[in-house]
Order: C-alpha cells, then sequence, then structure tokens
C-alpha cells in the first residue's frame, strides 16, 4: 500500500478550471450591489487610502461605474497579481489593519455585478498601468485566464495622473442592473438612482467608524457621506453598558439601550432606524478592524421581537478570528463561536432588560418616593399554565375609584376579547405605525378631564404635591408630567 503522502509514483491529471466557467461562477457568490461597492473600498483602505470617490456615469445599458482612491497605488506585478483569482492564501497572517482575506473579493464583488472591468493604478512616481478583465473576450475568445491590457473610453489617464499615487477600478456593462436599458428610460432610470441611495447610506453604515475617526473621506457624486452610528451614541438620552472583554481580550462587547421615541426628534427617530426600520435593526453588530460586517442580528442566540428593538450591542474582532467567527467571503456573515455562546447571550440578556424597561415605560424615568412604592399600568400581564394572559389592573387608582361590582362584567368582557394575536401581528409588520387616543394632542380635553377626575379623588387621602406624585406612577398620567405640574 501506497503510503498516503508519498505521491512520487502515482500518474497525475490536469485539473485546471476552465476559465471562463470559473469566471461565470463568481458572478453566482450572491453579492447585492451594496456589498460589492463595500468589498473594493476595502481594497482602498487597506492600500492607505485617504479619500475615496465614487460616481457613475448613466448611459442604461452603457453606465459606467467608478470608484477611485489615492492609496498607494500599484506596479504592473502587483495589479496582475491583485486580478488573479485567489491571489492570497486565506490562511497566512496579515497585518492587523488588513481588510481582506480570500484575494478574492476584487474579482467576485466586480464579477458579481459586471462582465467587464478594468483597473487602473499609479505608484508614486511611476507610470499609470492598467489591466481589464472581460468575460465575453474570454468567452468567445481566449478560453484562458487571460488579461487585456485595454482601457476603456474616457478621461481616466488624466484622473490617474492627477493623483500622486492611486487606484481606479471601473465597472462596464453593468447586465445585472441594466442589461437591454435604453438612457431614455426615466422609470430605470430612478430606479437606479434608488440603488445608489441604498449603497451610499449602506458605505455610510459599513465604514461610520472609519469616517467619524477622519481616517477617510468618501465622495458618492461629489458629495461627502456622512457616517451612520447605529448607536446613538452622543444623544444624552442613549444608555451605554461597560464593555466587556471576551477570549482573552481579543473580542470586546459594548451594549447600547437606544432612547425611546418619546425622546427622538422626529428627525432623529427616522436617522437612527437606519435602512430596515427600528424592528430589524436590533440585535449584535459585528465589526472587523473597526469595518461592519455584520448589522443588527442576534446570531442565532434570540428572536427579533418588537419589545427589545432599542438592543443594539457592538461586537469588536481583530482579523485573526476570522476562521473561528466563519467570515464569508462577501464579510457579510460572521456566526458566533460555540465557546461564546454563553457569553454573549448572558450579556445581551442584560441589554435586552434594559430595553424592555426603556420601551415599556416609553422613555420616562419611573420617580418612586416613600409613600408610593408601585408603578399602577391599567393592564397587568398574569400566568397560568405556562401561558401568558392579561388582566385589567383593579388596583388602578381611577378604576379602583368605580363600583367594581357594577363594572366587573364590562371588565371581564374587555379581558376575554382583548384581540392580543392582532395585535401581535399588526405589531410586528408594522411596528411603528400603533396608534394611541391620547397622542393626538398632549393637551386634548378628554385627557385633561381624566386627569382632574383622578387627581380630585387622590386628594382625599393625599395632599396636593403627595397627589402630583402618585399620578406620575400611574398610567397613563405618567407620560405628561408637564400637565400634572399645571394642576
Amino acid at each position: 500500500m501506497i503510503d498516503m503522502h508519498d505521491y512520487s509514483k502515482c500518474p497525475t491529471a490536469d485539473a485546471a478550471p476552465i476559465a471562463v466557467n470559473m469566471l461565470e461562477s463568481f458572478r453566482a457568490v450572491g453579492y447585492s450591489m451594496e456589498a460589492a461597492v463595500a468589498d473594493i473600498l476595502d481594497n482602498s483602505i487597506s492600500a492607505g487610502a485617504k479619500n475615496i470617490w465614487i460616481d457613475f456615469d448613466w448611459n442604461g445599458a452603457d453606465t459606467t461605474f467608478s470608484l477611485k482612491d489615492d492609496g498607494c497605488g500599484m506596479t504592473n506585478d502587483e495589479l496582475i497579481n491583485a486580478m488573479r483569482p485567489g491571489s492570497r492564501d486565506p490562511n497566512e497572517e496579515r497585518d492587523i489593519n488588513d481588510l481582506g482575506r480570500f484575494g478574492l473579493g476584487l474579482k467576485t464583488a466586480s464579477f458579481s455585478q459586471c462582465r467587464k472591468y478594468t483597473v487602473i493604478s499609479k505608484k508614486q512616481s511611476e507610470e499609470p498601468v492598467f489591466w481589464t478583465w472581460d468575460l465575453d473576450y474570454v468567452y468567445h475568445h481566449a478560453k484562458e485566464w487571460k488579461l487585456i491590457a485595454s482601457l476603456p473610453n474616457g478621461n481616466w489617464n488624466e484622473q490617474i495622473r492627477n493623483l500622486s499615487s492611486g487606484t481606479i477600478v471601473i465597472w462596464q456593462d453593468i447586465d445585472h442592473l441594466l442589461k437591454n436599458v435604453r438612457k431614455e428610460d426615466k422609470k430605470a432610470y430612478d430606479k437606479f438612482l434608488q440603488m445608489m441611495e441604498r449603497v451610499k447610506k449602506h458605505i455610510a453604515t459599513v465604514f461610520h467608524r472609519y469616517i467619524e475617526g477622519n481616517k477617510i473621506k468618501i465622495f458618492f457624486s461629489g458629495r461627502e457621506v456622512d457616517a451612520w452610528n447605529p448607536f446613538l451614541i452622543q444623544h444624552t438620552a442613549t444608555q451605554s453598558f461597560p464593555e466587556e472583554p471576551l477570549h482573552n481580550g481579543k473580542i470586546k462587547v459594548r451594549g447600547f439601550v437606544l432612547p425611546h421615541k418619546s425622546k427622538l426628534t422626529p428627525e432623529e427617530f427616522r436617522n437612527a432606524e437606519g435602512v430596515r426600520g427600528w424592528n430589524a435593526q436590533q440585535g449584535f453588530y459585528v465589526y472587523r478592524n473597526e469595518r461592519m460586517l455584520v448589522s443588527g442580528e442576534w446570531l442565532g442566540l434570540f428572536r427579533k421581537e418588537e419589545h427589545f428593538k432599542l438592543t443594539r450591542i457592538m461586537i469588536d474582532l481583530p482579523n485573526s478570528l476570522d476562521g473561528e467567527w466563519q467570515i464569508d467571503i462577501k464579510k457579510s456573515v460572521a456566526r458566533a463561536p460555540f465557546g461564546l455562546k454563553d457569553n454573549l447571550k448572558a450579556y445581551a440578556s442584560l441589554v435586552r432588560a434594559q430595553a424592555v424597561e426603556v420601551y415599556r415605560h416609553r422613555g420616562k424615568v419611573v420617580q418612586r418616593n416613600s409613600a408610593t412604592k408601585h408603578f399602577h399600568p391599567v393592564w397587568i400581564e398574569k400566568q397560568k399554565d405556562g401561558k401568558r394572559y392579561y388582566e385589567i389592573n383593579q388596583e388602578h387608582p381611577f378604576i379602583s375609584s368605580m363600583d367594581l361590582k357594577a363594572i366587573k362584567p364590562l371588565v371581564r368582557l374587555l379581558e376575554e376579547t382583548l384581540p392580543v394575536p392582532l395585535i401581535v401581528i399588526n405589531e410586528s409588520e408594522n411596528p411603528d405605525s400603533f396608534f394611541r387616543p391620547f397622542e393626538k394632542t398632549a393637551a386634548s380635553s378628554e385627557l385633561k378631564e381624566l386627569l382632574k377626575t383622578v387627581y380630585n379623588s387622590l386628594l382625599n387621602t393625599n395632599t396636593p404635591e403627595q397627589a402630583k406624585s402618585r399620578l406620575l406612577l400611574i398610567e397613563p398620567f405618567n407620560e405628561y408630567p408637564e400637565l400634572i405640574e399645571c394642576l
């Protein structure tokens, strides 16, 4: 029997991949346009770029999309190697600031969106060099792994020469988006602009820490991109948890509970919900070298639920843990190692518990004093045989002031017909559309009348100041301290 490690006497056969088949396979990796652009930007950042310019020239099916940076640039040999699929060993030790891994990002990201792309690069004090991958050329002519020394029409040479060093990636024949689209097609143009807006927002999110730290400036169609920070760190109502080191300090976890809607202006609320909405943005945000990989995912540890939507937790990883976290080619998937799941779950549970408190009290600080120990909600949650149900709180001051015997049938009717399943469905599908009658106006006559009724009832056994303090602990009056002050 031949030793498995001694193949010297064994016959061999060439099994090199067929060029066109392999290149076409790159197109099926599953990049979105947003993820593809972010992957190209990773190369720019790794090349030490301080400025990145993203632009497009609309021309229907002949539209070009370009990404330019002022990084270190490449020599001819370096450029050819960069355009070679699998140009790097994913297991090799890399610089701690390197955002790459597989040596496939430029190729797979570009081919996922277009059939032809060109890279033109300039090293400092050297002449520009350029090469093109064209799938149609490979398919119809070369049948081999052949680059073409070709440059698209336009002022690309002038652009690269205006930089002391840098690189430009140019996408042509963007067929997945624009195949057979005419330049005059207004509807297609509008859809393309919507896609460009999504790309811009994605970049503002993924690279927000680079932008905030003034490490890079990114310009989209000539305008500087502002960072989108998912944690609202600067807002006074945001609650920050202590950072917790894991994996011998290599991993850092830090939780945030965002402010309730009542603490945000309409503009702040819309901005903080991100591109996917409040419910979808809850969860872990996984970063590798400050570059966001995953946003708003519970990594299989919890389900997304309405009352946890204010929870956002930052996880920082070094690139040396890519394998353990199963970082994929697109850098948009990460999986927590089995040995860390309990630690992450325990930490997240603390943050989630605080988020529930903020959510339930709708951002209000529940004040307590020695005379009054309990908050009085209108509805209370109970459990029986492992199932939840809801009852009207008969100790609520307004309800207890009534003839409970007379209204008991009405109370039971309301409790038995509370449409919990319908509420759950509506809240999960459109969580921020629920309407509360008292929100029509904070100074509605109906609310004021109810407030006065309960206040006068409390005066029977309390001083005016004590009555006002108790009102701050009674739902829904706890949400209107300004009205209580005016009593």
